[in-house]
């Protein structure tokens, strides 16, 4: 039996984890999975670090394509995400129906939780760079919380720490007694496309090959959509 190393960011851990058991029944397989944001997943690639099959941000496969780091040509578009705001399950939703309608949400908020932009989460970089834009970065600053690098956001809802949060919309859904209030408005709309890639020099080709075509099977789509995900 093949065990299959796989790198993955977190955005799409509700689906994989939901399809694992079936894929190993299917193929014979055993897949050992590391989650991480995309930019922590390239670092340890960049360390020295191997696996068989990664699932990463598309700007991720591109940037390990340059290096010389995937098996030329394997590359699949999976699905993508927006970004998404969320508040605990049963929380009143605030209004986010305008940027200068989320802006008023974000001042008058106790604490807004998002990924460390410093982890390189996608929706963490851009999320910081969007209240930069929004001139109210100094006034969110003492209230804003990140989840430890590789978490989701929405556990801070859970706690009590924040009382919104954001982060791509599966990960959001990935905490169960969340509630999602929608995407960001008009022109701060974001859309992150997430694929797959055999690492170059994986020593289980074959196999990596099959898991690729197991995550674009209808059963699969069907999973990645029930999980928040947009697909091809």
């Amino acid at each position: 039996m093949t065990e299959l190393k796989v790198f993955s960011t977190i955005a799409v851990r509700g689906a994989v984890e939901a399809l694992v058991p079936r894929f190993e029944t299917a193929s014979g397989h055993n897949y050992a999975i590391t989650w991480a944001t995309a930019p922590m997943l390239i670092k340890r690639i960049e360390a020295g670090e191997t696996a068989d099959v990664l699932i990463l941000s598309s700007a991720a496969v591109d940037t390990l394509r340059a290096a010389g780091k995937l098996v030329a040509g394997s590359e699949v578009t999976l699905a993508s995400s927006a970004t998404a705001i969320a508040v605990k399950a049963g929380a009143p939703k605030p209004d986010i129906s305008s940027p200068e309608a989320l802006k008023q949400t974000l001042l008058k908020a106790k604490a807004i939780a998002y990924t460390d932009p410093a982890a390189g989460g996608a929706s963490g970089v851009y999320f910081a760079k969007l209240v930069e834009r929004m001139g109210i970065a100094g006034e969110l600053q003492a209230k804003t919380k990140h989840p430890p690098a590789g978490g989701f956001s929405g556990d801070l809802l859970l706690t009590g720490e924040a009382d919104i949060a954001v982060q791509q919309k599966p990960e959001l859904l990935h905490v169960a007694g969340t509630e999602i209030v929608g995407f960001l408005p008009g022109d701060l709309h974001v859309v992150t496309v997430f694929a797959a890639a055999i690492m170059a020099g994986s020593r289980n080709a074959d196999a990596a090959v099959a898991l690729i075509k197991l995550l674009r099977t209808p059963d699969a789509v069907a999973v990645f959509r029930a999980k928040g995900l947009d697909t091809p």
